[in-house]
């Protein structure tokens, strides 16, 4: 069976070799013109039903510090992605079911890069940039051997773990089965025949896709002596393989270099075609391909790997500009069947340890400069004040803030000067414009004051007692026929506390000589009238109660009740605790005590003799027996009234 197919295959390359059309292209399932493709399920043509995605984000308050468990990765699993949502101290860490730890255990923080366990290879990815925000994470492709527990070494708050895996459904061909499996190959090692295929009755099947249940459209499987040796003459004769000579037969001779130079690694048998009594290597067409042994993987390079030193990754710097310090972590590591394992350090005495801590400077802070010279001083004689101006620029000599500079090193830009001491004389300035009469005799006035240094007065015998006078007599002529506004004395404020107000009379009254005549007030219109009221404010008066009017009584009659809000304030009408809490106002007082005396309505009567049978009925909420039977509905209104409000 296995030959005619091999047959029948090697035909079908050859005859689609020949009348493959140009520009077609052979999908997942080796056909030319298919335009199937490989599924997330791994799966050729498949529609991504035979998986499942399991993904969600890790979310929890943690408080203690240490490892946490995040999530399972179950056994199968592929296209695993865990994933921080954003940069943070904390780390991720990988651990086997059976405790080996595969990535970040015992407290020894791994550095970034491949590490096997579970059956498949992790990529640990730590961005350490200064700029990025990304966060760490772990990827493989899977599929995994075993359970897989990720945790979290928790150390700050957790910014969120996402995670993505995905896993085959029920009743599923393994994909890496399917994926590498070429139509019509054989599946486990035989042909795959349909369930229910009754060979008595069928001399020939198609092969049925065990993903999708439809037929592949390969060519079809000869059964063995159910067919004449006569062949139709239509059908295109049977490459004969070339026949297999006995003399020649499979040896090895040799291994593929080991993968490692040391901490074991894998090496693999090569098998080459030779003549069984020559030994000499001939083309492998001349040995049976079915006989070649499988190369099966060997250990080799068993002995451990000299220890090193792993360096890990510059921190931060510790200042903005200038020079700050960086740290780094530095472990004796020693690699052993892909792992990398933390050892003690004198296991690397052999090696100059690398330095832990170093200087860095990210730029060249910026600096003060004096960009002006002194001013000159203040005042010509006596103890003044001069500035200059100082910047904070920066190393590309731009003028920025003063918080990008120390302030403990800025340069003074103001300081006092001594101009040494100033003569003492008289200072006088100029006779006001105005006369204090309007008409009659007044007085101009000016100020007069004794200067030394510069500013400062002194006592008058400091000038001598030759003190320039400060009035000067004026007339701006008689006030006979003049008309003005003349204001009385201020009354007493208002309140003895507290904010009040002062009145005063205001008339329009004309000069004479020696008399005053009193006018009206439209007289003095064109002239501005002094103010008749004004505040005032004696003292303070402390806090006091304050309350609002009165609400609405809740009930018309036979008692209900009123209340307001009362509140103690102080003198900026701010809350105060310091009212005297005794003669704080009443907050609820009742009122409307009288009896309620239902009104009486002449038009209100009963039309019927029997409308107590409608009350009974409790027909009075209909429009129609309310007005029927008018006086017995408002009696029982009013008795329901009265009963609910002495609830």
């Amino acid at each position: 069976m296995f030959v005619s197919y091999l047959i029948l295959t090697l035909l079908h390359s050859h005859t689609a070799a020949l009348a493959r059309p140009a520009g077609e292209s052979i999908g997942c399932d080796d056909y030319l013109g298919s335009d199937k493709v490989v599924d997330k399920c791994g799966i050729c043509g498949g529609d991504n039903t035979a998986c499942k995605v399991v993904s969600g984000v890790f979310k929890h308050t943690l408080t203690n510090l240490g490892y946490h468990k995040i999530v399972e990765i179950p056994e199968g699993a592929t296209k695993i992605n865990i994933t921080e949502m954003y940069k943070s101290n904390n780390y991720l860490a990988l651990r086997s079911r059976s405790g080996r730890s595969i990535i970040n255990g015992n407290w020894a923080i791994d550095r970034p890069g491949r590490y096997e366990g579970g059956g498949t290879m992790f990529t640990y990815k730590r961005p350490n940039e200064i700029s990025s925000t990304a966060g760490e994470s772990f990827l493989a492709d899977g599929p995994t051997n075993e359970v897989l527990d990720v945790y979290m070494i928790h150390q700050q708050p957790n910014p969120g773990i996402h995670y993505e895996y995905i896993i085959p459904g029920d009743n599923v061909i393994s994909p890496q089965l399917l994926a590498h499996r070429r139509p019509g190959e054989p599946l486990n090692g035989q042909l795959e025949i349909p369930e229910g295929t009754n060979h008595e009755d069928e001399d020939l099947h198609r092969e049925t896709d065990t993903r999708t249940g439809q037929s592949t459209g390969s060519f079809p499987v000869i059964q063995p002596g159910r067919f004449s040796s006569h062949q139709p003459e239509n059908q295109v004769p049977a490459v004969q393989p070339p026949r297999q000579n006995r003399e020649h037969n499979w040896k090895q001779i040799g291994k593929t270099e080991c993968t490692t130079t040391c901490g074991k690694g894998s090496q693999y048998p090569i098998f080459h075609c030779v003549n069984r009594v020559t030994h000499e290597e001939v083309p492998e067409g001349y040995c049976d391909s079915s006989t070649k042994p499988f190369p099966e993987e060997e250990a080799c390079n068993l002995f451990p790997c000299p220890a090193f030193w792993d360096i890990g990754e510059w921190s931060e710097c510790s200042k903005t500009c200038g020079l700050g310090m960086q740290h780094r972590q530095i472990l004796c590591r020693q690699m052993y069947a892909n792992r990398t394992l933390t050892v003690q350090q004198y296991r690397c005495q052999h090696l100059e340890k690398p330095e832990t801590t170093s200087t860095c400077q990210l730029k060249i802070c910026s600096e003060w400069q004096i960009r002006t010279e002194w001013t000159s001083c203040s005042v010509p004689c006596g103890v003044g004040q001069r500035t200059r101006d100082v910047k904070c620029v920066s190393n590309l000599g731009d003028v920025v803030d003063d918080e990008e500079c120390n302030m403990k090193l800025r340069p003074n830009d103001i300081e006092n000067c001594d101009m040494g001491p100033c003569a003492k004389s008289w200072f006088l300035t100029e006779w006001s414009d105005r006369c204090s009469a309007e008409c009659g005799d007044g007085v101009r006035t000016r100020a007069v004051v004794c200067m030394t240094n510069h500013v400062s007065s002194l006592p008058l015998e400091g000038c001598g007692n030759n003190r320039p006078p400060e009035t000067t007599a004026c007339n701006n002529g008689p006030c006979a026929g003049r008309v003005e506004w003349f204001a009385g004395s201020w009354t007493q404020c208002s309140t003895e506390c507290g904010s009040g107000t002062q009145q005063r009379e205001v008339i329009c009254i004309r000069k004479t000589e020696g008399n005053f005549d009193v006018l009206n007030p439209h007289e003095c219109s064109y002239l501005e009238r002094p103010p008749s009221q004004q505040s005032c404010h004696l003292k303070p008066c402390g806090a006091k109660w304050f309350h609002t009017e009165w609400s609405t009584c809740s009930k018309s009659c036979e008692g209900g009740f009123r209340v307001r809000e009362v509140r103690c304030l102080s003198d900026d009408m701010t809350p105060s605790t310091q009212c005297d809490p005794q003669l704080k106002p009443e907050e609820k007082e009742p009122c409307n005590t009288q009896d309620c005396i239902p009104e009486i309505d002449e038009n209100c009567k009963d039309k019927y003799y029997n409308c107590n049978v409608v009350v009974q009925a409790r027909l009075c909420v209909y429009t129609y027996y309310k007005t029927a039977c008018c006086a017995s509905c408002t009696r029982v209104a009013n008795r329901q009234s009265g009963f609910l409000g002495r609830r």
